[in-house]
């Protein structure tokens, strides 16, 4: 069986960070692992990068199933895609994963989607495929009696789905995309692969989406596997995606000895809370050592109310001394902001000076955003702004929530110049430049200014 696994292009009214920051995949190379491993062909469709009209891959390709992986900003062009594929061949079957299938499968729901892959994601995949596999022959597929066999499909909240996470038994195929892979570069980091080690997170923070995506829950993989895994992995750049990889100090000095047992040298970025740093600086000293190279931090805010309504169960002060450990070790510390509803101009100027104290991170700093799914949204539904069927606006940089304080031309404007008065100093530059050299320092800048011109746009309208 032949198929074609489809990664979608923004929205053009998304503002994303496409313009200097692409990654691999990842959850269609396991996708397409698990299926090569049961004999069939398997073809990827990046069409971020791909210039030949959908229509026409689907005729070069002549696929038996397409399969979408999608984020809340990709559910209406992943729609319009499956209706294409409808017109192209009406009984061609369509199948949804990612993230968002997995925590909101409802949004999916449509007459050009067959199967939404829910729960257990690659264990539904492979028996769908089995299935497919044992009924061809000419004959319709039966898509309302496997919705209700096959466990981790989505068939409607009256059937019972297993929630615990489950740990992938194949390592993602990176043959899969080959043809793009000197593409997927991040932020700074060129040529960066991903690795995923593990599943959920043990923390609670009420704007996070990764804490539903495995219902609270946490499920490592064998760290022999991922040495493994990493062997096969030829970028030096590898940036891991646990949503929370610094959490188990002796794990982490395991997996440092292993790798270094192993001989591997590679640059590793990872996720990591600021109370992780300060209670083990000789850890994070110690997988510098071994190759650590940047740390993705949530500090959220320099306000300790906000801390405490995001359940951040953190400090300002353990934030600040966070990020001067990881300055004292040479770890580039990326931090993300999200900005209060509330915030006026003082708000965001006392931002900019705590920031400079700090030695200037690298930030992003966004809007609050309740994302469909968390318990914030849950809380704050009834001052949604954004409707929920204009998915491609809810990209964490359009204004989700009404501004209490400041227009939204204002509160946006606020943003972009607290970016620049945080980001764009000479230290900063020639930090970059002597770090990265000229061509990663022209990529990034490119993209800063494209991404600046999306914000413009934005306040322009109003949006």
């Amino acid at each position: 069986m032949k198929i074609l696994l489809v990664r979608p292009k923004p929205h053009p009214d998304s503002v994303g960070l496409q313009s200097f920051m692409v990654c691999e995949p990842l959850e269609l190379e396991y996708a397409s692992a698990s299926a090569k491993a049961k004999g069939h062909d398997v073809v990827l469709a990046d069409l971020i990068f791909e210039t030949r009209p959908f229509r026409r891959i689907l005729a070069d390709e002549r696929p038996d199933l397409v399969a979408f992986t999608s984020y809340i900003v990709h559910v209406g062009v992943v729609k319009e895609l499956a209706r294409q594929v409808r017109r192209f061949e009406p009984s061609l079957p369509t199948v949804v994963g990612g993230v968002h299938a997995e925590v909101v499968p409802n949004d999916f729901e449509d007459e050009a989607i067959d199967f939404i892959l829910h729960a257990r994601a690659l264990d539904a995949w492979e028996i769908l495929l089995q299935k497919m596999s044992d009924g061809r022959g000419g004959k319709p597929v039966p898509v309302a009696s496997w919705r209700c066999e096959i466990p981790g499909i989505w068939n409607g909240s009256i059937k019972s789905y297993d929630p615990r996470p489950l740990v992938p038994r194949v390592h993602p195929d990176r043959s899969l995309s080959a043809a793009w892979r000197h593409r997927y570069d991040y932020i700074f980091h060129s040529r960066c692969a991903l690795l995923k080690t593990s599943l959920g997170c043990a923390y609670g923070c009420e704007f996070c989406f990764c804490i539903r995506i495995a219902h609270r829950q946490l499920v490592e993989r064998d760290l022999a596997d991922v040495i493994e895994e990493i062997r096969g992995i030829p970028e030096s750049n590898v940036f891991i995606v646990d949503d929370n990889f610094l959490f188990r100090p002796l794990r982490v000095l395991e997996f440092c000895e292993r790798l270094d047992a192993a001989g591997i040298n590679k640059r590793f970025l990872v996720f990591g809370r600021a109370d992780f740093v300060v209670q083990n600086p000789e850890v994070v000293e110690r997988f510098r050592r071994s190759g650590l190279t940047a740390v993705f931090m949530g500090l959220e805010s320099f306000r300790e109310h906000e801390l405490s309504q995001m359940n951040k169960r953190v400090d300002v002060e353990t934030n600040a001394r966070a990020v001067e450990i990881l300055a004292k070790f040479d770890i580039e510390c990326h931090a993300g902001i999200i900005v209060g509803p509330d915030w006026e101009p003082k708000d965001f100027s006392h931002l900019c000076r705590w920031l400079e104290r700090l030695g200037r991170p690298y930030v992003n700093i966004q809007p609050l955003t309740p994302m469909p799914g968390t318990p914030l949204f849950e809380k704050m539904g009834n001052s949604i702004l954004v409707p929920r069927e204009r998915h491609e606006l809810w990209d964490m940089t359009h204004l989700v929530v009404e501004p209490t304080r400041l227009s939204r031309r204002a509160f946006q404007w606020n943003i972009v110049k607290a970016y620049y008065r945080s980001t764009t100093s000479l230290a900063n530059h020639w930090r970059i430049l002597r770090r990265y050299g000229l061509s990663v320092y022209l990529r990034t800048a490119r993209g800063s200014l494209h991404l600046t011109r999306q914000y413009l746009r934005m306040i322009r309208r109003g949006t």
